[in-house]
């Protein structure tokens, strides 16, 4: 599974960033960098709990961050 971030700046001048492939998985942050580490750290706990609850097997993950 690839996952991509995508990461934009709000007119309220908050980051917000979301992981595409996974509904739900976005995060804002005060900068860019922060907003996409808390998107990925959402995506990455919605994986191990689909993972824990059988409602997902564990998969090779690889995850790209896409230049602004």
């Amino acid at each position: 599974m690839n996952l991509s971030i995508e990461c934009e700046r709000e007119t309220d001048g908050r980051w917000i960033a979301e992981i595409t492939q996974i509904p739900g998985a976005m995060a804002y942050g005060a900068t860019r960098e922060e907003a996409m580490a808390r998107a990925e750290i959402v995506a990455l706990r919605a994986i191990a709990d689909r993972i824990e609850h059988g409602e997902a097997r564990p998969l090779d993950i690889s995850i790209s961050l896409a230049a602004a």
